[in-house]
């Protein structure tokens, strides 16, 4: 289904190129050993990543299907991401999060990968970076990558608990607290991506408890801060919501399983499709555009400054 409720937002089929941007792909929920579509995403991924000369991908979480990976030699690694996205266009960066599935294994194994992987760029648990739009220094995309596991109470027992108790969720909030405040004017965007969502048109996550304590948790450091996007997967779908505030919510969780979608007020898009986003940051327009596994572009959106 596909909800756009906006005049400024539109349906098209033909993929914008943006050479003077910072391009980069967002997708989710997605390690399945090729399995439920993984397969043709991935292959849009590539001809898509080659038209808009994409820089790095960001993962926004659930990795790797259906219990996360054990060690930095777990097989998954090949048969979920070296042997999938193969195009030498997705040879560049990627920029993952963690979510619950990568949490019912050892999610530290992720973290070791990057010394393994030239590829695969996940220094810790939670962790920033600044690009910059066309190598130009003075204009740049501050992305803190965050870790939405540790601040969920009902984690902390249950399946998940091993790998969350320990994780200090106080110290990663002050840092993300830290990370924002950073008021240089070179920074024309800042991003933040997690795994759970604070807003969902999902129906059954629309006010579950997931949903719920990572909207408490990071609502009010969000508004603070005036970030311009929180960008998550896990629901199994491709969203815009807008609430009150300045922050634009996207979900991109459906890179290898789609599930059904409603629609809520502030929803600007939720589209059940198996997919991806493409985001394209100049120092004054941030374009987002949605595209699905068969290479359309249903839907497309800028954010201005």
């Amino acid at each position: 289904m596909l909800f756009i409720c906006s005049l400024a937002d539109a349906q098209t089929s033909e993929l914008d190129s943006h050479p003077n941007a910072l391009n980069f792909l967002v997708m989710g929920d997605w390690g399945r050993n090729g399995a439920d579509h993984q397969k043709p995403v991935a292959a849009q991924m590539g001809k898509v990543a080659t038209k808009i000369k994409s820089e790095f991908v960001i993962a926004t979480g659930d990795n790797f299907y259906p219990s996360g990976v054990i060690s930095e030699f777990d097989p998954l690694f090949k048969y979920s991401f070296e042997d999938i996205y193969t195009d030498f266009s997705l040879q560049w960066d990627w920029y993952p999060v963690l979510g619950n599935h990568d949490y019912k294994s050892n999610p530290d194994a992720q973290v070791a990968y990057s010394k393994i992987s030239r590829r695969w760029k996940m220094p810790a648990r939670y962790y920033s970076k600044t690009f910059s739009i066309n190598g130009d220094a003075n204009q740049q995309v501050l992305i803190a990558f965050i870790d939405t596991n540790p601040l969920i109470p009902e984690f902390y027992k249950g399946e998940y608990s091993k790998a969350v108790i320990g994780q200090d969720s106080t110290a990663q909030k002050e840092w993300l607290n830290k990370t924002l405040s950073n008021n240089s004017p070179s920074i024309k965007w800042k991003i933040v991506v997690g795994h759970h969502p604070l807003y969902t048109a999902t129906e059954k996550r629309r006010e579950s408890y997931d949903t719920r304590a990572t909207r408490n948790s990071l609502k009010s450091v969000l508004d603070k801060h005036q970030v311009d996007a929180y960008l998550c997967g896990h629901d199994h779908d491709l969203q815009h919501l807008k609430p009150e505030g300045k922050t634009h919510y996207f979900v991109s969780g459906s890179a290898s399983e789609k599930t059904p979608i409603g629609t809520l007020p502030i929803s600007k898009l939720a589209l059940s499709d198996y997919g991806f986003m493409v985001f394209s940051a100049t120092a004054n327009k941030l374009y987002v555009q949605v595209v699905t596994e068969d290479g359309k572009v249903v839907y497309n959106t800028e954010l201005s400054k």
